[in-house]
């Protein structure tokens, strides 16, 4: 059994995480412009002007800015159907609170863009990925100001209205959960606690809402979805404790999507906030806004499964975990190098519990495998690792779609070529079908190099996932 005839094979990275040229052409300063980078495992905190003695990986990145066509002709090689990528909200506003825009910038994506649809590439792009203005930091801290609600939505309708003709898939936020998590990656929020995320997370709802009646308004045929970091929760045993506190930790992850998708909070989630003693203000219209801009898809990251137990003495933490939890060891899996336990069937499972609860085409905007790539004296990159990893998710991608009856419509693996890691700052966590040769304190010749894997998913591609 193969994928649908349309599936949207294809790749994704983000802009502050590939693009680098932080100040080129007009470009302001973003939230993610002041993150250093960290060792191994080791969380990073911004700073608050750029020291001489720090190395900021984001700012030169891979310099996909000055790449792209070298790339994406490399992404048409294997036959990419789609490319996720997201546009730098201070690349077309440089601080978020200029009158006009940047057209330097604007012409930037309009030509990345039309790149794309020369090698018929249907572009998926993320409005706000994993960066903030950085004025827009000082001045509101980020996104726990409701300034930003206007702010985003002004810079929505500039991009929906220049690239109407372009782009037909987008995402508002990516990883919108993360909020709870790691308030300032997500949203630019340096000075934080639980009410201060809780309204974070209340104004991107209420921008989200925004941007999607805005963008059909532009182009009724827009696509808009919103993108969840989904974490599979299992119960660490049967203990009906065990099983509740699992439930209480997707209830944590769900509560997003759940507003985003039905266009409402959920009553668990109220409850937790009036137990908590947190309070949303809202203004008069807000319900009506998030009821009238549900989305039209839902876009989901999956990287590991992580398990739970109510009783915290029992059980061995796990050693590693994606930006949102860390969780228990699970005895079933594997894990990779930095610790993340691999769990194919949970993707599957994943699947069905997002699409039995919302009823919505899901994408898989991001999975892949973070390991260490190693250059061999023939110059060729064997990453089998990567290629039984991906071939053991796409298997039960397949099984969802065939054999459960899931809506699945796109799956752009994480780091088709290889970008800085969002999680550490590093450049040697590689994901990618493309090497770079970029180490982790920015040496190297940016030489793009293809991996084994590279043949193996053009294969994929060409077969239809058979």
């Amino acid at each position: 059994m193969s994928f649908p005839k349309d599936f949207l094979w294809g790749g994704a990275v983000a802009a502050n995480q590939s693009e680098g040229a932080y100040n080129v052409d007009g470009k302001g300063l973003s939230s993610a412009d002041m993150l250093p980078a960290a060792k191994h495992g080791v969380a990073r905190t911004a700073t608050d002007k750029i020291e001489k003695d720090l190395f900021y990986p984001y700012q030169e990145a891979i310099d996909f800015y000055h790449h792209y066509k070298e790339d994406i002709k490399l992404f048409a090689e294997m036959g990419f159907k789609s490319f996720r990528t997201s546009i730098n909200w201070t690349r077309i506003f440089p601080t978020g609170m200029e009158e006009t825009p940047n057209e330097a910038g604007l012409q930037f994506y309009e030509d990345l863009f039309s790149e794309c649809k020369k090698y018929n590439i249907e572009p998926i792009v993320t409005l706000s990925h994993y960066d903030t203005p950085y004025y827009l930091v000082e001045h509101y801290n980020g996104w726990a100001g409701r300034e930003l609600v206007d702010l985003f939505a002004k810079y929505s309708e500039t991009v929906f209205s220049r690239y109407k003709n372009l782009v037909k898939y987008w995402l508002t936020f990516n990883e919108i959960n993360c909020m709870g998590i790691l308030p300032y990656v997500a949203g630019g929020v340096k000075h934080s606690n639980k009410q201060i995320q809780a309204q974070a997370a209340h104004h991107q709802f209420v921008a989200s809402a925004k941007a999607v009646k805005i963008g059909h308004e532009i182009n009724p045929d827009f696509q808009i979805g919103m993108m969840l970091a989904d974490l599979l929760t299992y119960p660490y045993s049967c203990n009906p404790n065990d099983v509740l506190e699992s439930l209480h930790k997707t209830h944590d992850y769900y509560f997003y999507s759940d507003v985003q998708c039905r266009g409402y909070y959920p009553s668990y989630q109220l409850k937790k906030y009036e137990k908590e003693n947190i309070k949303i203000v809202m203004e008069p219209e807000d319900e009506k806004i998030l009821l009238e801009g549900k989305v039209d898809f839902l876009a989901l990251s999956y990287y590991m499964s992580i398990t739970a137990a109510a009783d915290k003495t029992v059980g061995e933490v796990a050693d590693g975990g994606n930006l949102m939890d860390r969780g228990l060891k699970n005895p079933y899996l594997e894990s990779n190098d930095w610790g993340w336990q691999i769990d194919p069937v949970g993707l599957r499972i994943s699947l069905n519990y997002l699409y039995d609860r919302y009823q919505i085409p899901l994408m898989i905007v991001e999975n892949g495998l973070g390991a260490y790539d190693k250059i061999e004296e023939d110059g060729s990159i064997q990453d089998d690792y990567r290629i039984n990893y991906l071939t053991q998710h796409i298997t039960e991608m397949e099984k969802a779609i065939n054999e459960d009856g899931v809506d699945l419509i796109a799956y752009t693996p994480w780091g088709c070529i290889d970008i800085v890691s969002a999680g550490t700052g590093e450049m040697e966590k590689r994901y990618g079908f493309i090497y770079v040769d970029r180490n982790n304190i920015g040496e190297g010749t940016l030489k793009r190099m293809k991996k084994k894997s590279f043949d193996w998913y053009k294969n994929v591609i060409q077969n239809n996932g058979l």
